[in-house]
Order: C-alpha cells, then structure tokens, then sequence
C-alpha cells in the first residue's frame, strides 16, 4: 500500500506531536507514523517538569538557564543550540498554556514552579525555582495536549506501524517504508520531507526507565545506511528508579525536599556535593550512589540501592504534588512514601547522543556538515547537541517542544516550495527481505536470550563507571551475539500483531545502537559529563572538546569521525572549567 504526504512524522511523542502540529499549521498536508497510540508514548513518562526561566517564584533568566545547560553538559553542549534553546522554551511554555494545558498554579494563578536538580541562578550560586509541572504528570499532559491540537487542525494518524527503513536517494529523503500491525502488510510513504522523532535507545540496558518501544529503530537505520550517529557514548543514568524495577522516581522528589540516605541513614550526598546536596546534576548523583553501594553502605537483600526519604514532607505534599510516583511505590513496592523509605537504583534514562542536527533539526550526514534534503529530527532521537555530555534535568520536555517545533516549521516551509521526490523502483525490497529473513529462518537462536544478554552485559561493562578491558570485552561480545542474531528465528507464523517477529526486527536495532555506543565509549579516553572513565579519570579540553561521529562499518567494526563543538551562543560564550570532584 502506497500513501503520499507533503510532511511525514516518525514518532508520536512530545517531539513528534509538536513537530506534526506546527507543520499543519503551515497548511501542508501532515501525516504521523508512530508505533503506539499516540498517548502511549514515552514522553508520558516524564514526571519533573519543563525548565523554564519564567520567574514566577524567584527571578531567573534565560542566561542563567544556559549556563546551568552547558555546565550540566560539561562544555559538551553547542552553545548556539542553548541559546536558542533557552530563549524559545519560554515561549513554548506559554504556548502550552493557552493551548490548555493544566499547569500546576502558584497562588496568584501563575504556573508553578520548583527546584531541579542543575538548576541555579546567578551562574551557580544557589538553586533556583525553574522547573514548571503539573504535578509529576508534566509529559503525559504534554501528550495529552498536543494529541487534542493535531486531532483539531486535521493530522492523519497511523498508530501501530512499525517502521523498517529510511528512503534516500542522491542525497534527499523520499519517505519511509513500514510495517502494518494490524495486518502485516508493508507499506510506502511518500514525502516531500519527513521529522524523525521516534525517541531513544534504553532498552539495551537491564535497568531502564524507558519504554519497551524505545529500541533506537531510527537511530539504527540512519546508522545502516552509512550516515553518522553522535555522541553516542553519552547516556544519562537517572539516579533514582524503583529498585529492580528502573522505574522513574522524579527528580521532583528531590526537588520537593526528598533527601537521598545510605543503609547508616547518613544523607550521603553532603559529602558529594555539600552545596546544593541531592540537587546535584544526574551524573554526580548516580556516581555518588554507586560509590556508596560499592562501599558497602547500600541498602536491600543485595545491597544494591539506597533509600530516598520523603516521610518528613507534610503529607499533603507527597500524596498531591508527587501523587503519581506514591502511587507507583505502593503499587509496585508495596511501600508508602508517607511512612516508608523507597529503595531505588540508577537507571538507565536518556541518550544525549543520536542522529545529528543543525539548530534548525535539518539531519547532517558527514564530518564535513552536509545535508540530506527533506530530512529533519527531533527530540531524543536527535542529537542537536543541547545536552552535551550530560542532560540537564527538565531539558528533556523542552528539548521536545523547542526543537519539535523547529523541526514542523522548518520541514513545512520546505514542503511548500519543495516539488515531490520520486521514490525508486522496489523501495520496499530490502524491507521484505528484512522481515522474510526472520519469518523463514531456520536457526536455533532465540532473541529474548540474546537481548538479555545485551541488557547484561552493557550494564556491566558500559554502565555508569567504564574502563578499557571492560569495554574491550563488551565490543567482542557484540559481535558474538551479532553472529548469534543472524541465526535467530520465530516459532509465531502469525500476520497480524506478531511481537515475536517485531522484538527480533527491534533486537537487531538495538545491536546497532550498543555497537556504536559502545565504540565511541571505548574510543574517549577522558571522562566527561555522563561518560566516567576509571582508567581516564580527568576531562582532556585540550584532546576531547569535541564530538563523536559513530560510522557503521565492516564486520561489527565502526568507524569514528569528529565534529567540533559551538563554544560561543549567539551572544555569549562560557568557558570550560576544570571538571571537579
């Protein structure tokens, strides 16, 4: 089946249903291809809030807010892309508003705001109040309300697709192919220019906070087609997910007074961080929790987490303003945060690397910085270099809406003038052949054993602490389990919603996003942001200050290019400083 758009949106979560939104909005034809109901997404999932310097509680400014991203970034971040960033995620948050959507208010009816981790004013004096929430239900009222805008400016949606490949040809982008759930048919889809927001790669760790559908399908076949994947070896552990579970416990929590305490009952994070304590950046936080379990202070059977301690907030506060995570504790832990302290453990949360971007979400395609014509990105799928070496807490939510909407505007004013790309004969070829080779192998491999493994063994050896012989060792793993995939098969013979078949396609996706994670890890002997080397313990700007473009290549080999980084915004630059411990 063949279907023609002016712009095509890979992914329906916050990115995607910005980026969908403001394209209509340029009167073109729009059509969302995304995995799940659109309200499913993972940006559901996000609890915190939006960062924003509104100053609704305390001054704050947009300056200050671009500090606090490229410092949390470890001089990592592009500086034109947080300026930019900074200055529209004030606007977008306004915009949302009037959209409706139900902000948490202050007493005089402005939008609250609290403390996040990252989060000061005056260039790291003190904490600020930033973030602005609805309650710790700030994604799913993001989805909530761009789904309703889409469905009123006229959207097409086609949920449960499954998408397989990416068409380019002489350099331009004519649609994507994709499998139908339902029915499991292939179809085509034409596009004068497509968004790519289908979000990140979590999945390839035991301890996840992310979605099962988080697989890094996009991420994969940009990679595959020989085009480069960036930073790839910057992945942001959340310090605090229900133990075993990895399910997120917001750094709202903290935000709202929550304090961390080891098995001793010792506010560990005094010794870390003695100024601003359990608000420290993510990175600080989880390496300072690992360091505790590894020093035998952790708490549970194992002795693999630590408590986060709520019972001296007023109740009111816990069962209102963090309602949603209560519930989660009582539901899956059988705990109450009103009179029990939660176990957690840091989880794998949110890739800072993905397929590159300019400010304005074109997708680039070499170290030299060219182009593919009509392609566009967003959100975490993307790698604008907004979160540098480690994402600022609530930046997430705003990367969505800033760069989502970039992404629709940009795309769509392309579409207006750009004519229709023909699309090559058999687009749809190397698809089926993908899905027949599952469907008719007969191997006796199986794909949940080797995905375990996956899971296992990045956990361990490309987790929050990293070191040469580990990695080493992870990137001959990977390719034993990339020779145990070619032989891996299906027992389900069904055609419609065979999740067999998809999680075998998405484990090979998830191979090709560990592989280039794992070899741009290996390749930065230094340690920054999220990226902690053991045997590379300091920041090198004199080496390093630079990104890393992943190439797939022969033999589950990869080949690293770089790009240099923006030191200086539109108005301002800020300088490294010495990395401190």
């Amino acid at each position: 089946m063949h279907h023609k758009y002016d712009v095509l949106v890979v992914g329906a979560g916050g990115a995607g249903l910005m980026a969908a939104l403001y394209a209509a909005k340029g009167d073109v034809s729009v059509a969302v291809i995304s995995k799940l109901y659109p309200t499913r997404s993972h940006t559901g999932a996000a609890q915190g809030g939006v960062g924003a310097a509104l100053g609704n509680i305390a001054e704050d400014h947009w300056e200050w807010h671009m500090f606090d991203t490229i410092k949390g970034g470890d001089y990592l971040t592009d500086q034109d892309a947080a300026e930019v960033f900074s200055k529209d995620v004030i606007e977008a948050v306004y915009e949302l508003e009037h959209m409706g959507l139900p902000f948490s208010r202050t007493p005089e009816g402005k939008i609250a705001q609290r403390k996040f981790g990252g989060h000061t004013r005056e260039f790291g004096k003190a904490a600020v109040e930033r973030s602005c929430y609805a309650k710790d239900r700030t994604g799913h009222m993001i989805l909530q309300t761009l789904y309703q805008q889409n469905v009123k400016e006229g959207t097409t949606f086609f949920n449960e697709f499954h998408v397989l490949d990416l068409i380019i040809e002489n350099g331009r982008c004519c649609g994507v192919v994709a499998l139908e759930l339902a029915s499991g048919e292939i179809h085509t889809f034409q596009a004068k220019s497509v968004i790519l927001a289908s979000g990140g790669y979590g999945r390839i760790f035991k301890i996840t906070s992310n979605a099962l559908t988080l697989s890094g399908d996009l991420m994969s076949i940009y990679y595959r087609k020989g085009l480069p994947l960036e930073d790839m070896e910057f992945y942001q552990f959340h310090p605090t997910g229900l133990t075993k579970l990895g399910i997120l416990i917001t750094e709202g929590v903290r935000g709202e007074g929550g304090i961390l305490r080891n098995k001793d009952g010792e506010r560990f994070m005094e010794r870390y961080a003695p100024t601003i304590k359990d608000l420290a950046p993510r990175d600080m936080v989880s390496r300072a929790i690992i360091t505790e379990i590894r020093e035998g202070r952790g708490v549970g059977p194992d002795g693999d987490a630590i408590y986060i301690d709520l019972t001296h907030l007023p109740k009111d506060v816990i069962e209102n303003k963090l309602s949603e995570i209560t519930d989660l504790s009582r539901t899956y832990l059988g705990l109450d945060p009103v009179t029990d302290l939660i176990p957690t453990q840091p989880t794998a949360h949110y890739a800072m690397g993905g397929i590159p971007t300019t400010i304005d979400a074109e997708c680039i395609a070499n170290d030299q910085g060219d182009l593919i014509e009509g392609l566009y990105a967003a959100g975490e799928v993307a790698c604008v270099s907004l979160h540098g070496a480690n994402r600022l807490g609530t930046n997430s939510l705003g990367d969505l809406i800033v760069f989502g909407r970039r992404a629709g505007m940009f795309a769509s004013k392309y579409a207006k003038t750009a004519s229709m790309p023909e699309m090559p004969e058999n687009s749809d070829a190397y698809s089926r052949a993908l899905v027949e080779r599952v469907k008719n192998s007969d191997g006796n491999e199986n794909a949940a054993r080797i995905r375990k493994e996956l899971q296992e063994t990045m956990m361990n050896n490309v987790g929050i602490f990293r070191n040469g012989p580990d990695m080493e060792r992870q990137v001959d793993i990977l390719k034993g389990l990339r020779a145990r995939y070619n032989q891996v098969s299906v027992s389900d013979p069904s055609v419609r919603y065979n999740s067999e078949l998809i999680e075998t396609l998405e484990l090979g996706f998830m191979l090709d996003c560990a592989e280039a994670m794992t070899a741009s890890a290996l390749n930065r002997t230094e340690s920054r942001g999220a990226h902690d080397r053991e045997d590379f313990h300091a920041r090198n700007d004199e080496q390093w200050l630079k990104h890393t473009l992943a190439y797939k290549g022969e033999n589950g080999d990869v080949r690293i290019g770089y790009k240099p980084v923006a030191l200086k915004g539109y108005t301002r630059a800020f300088e490294p400083k010495p990395r401190v411990y």
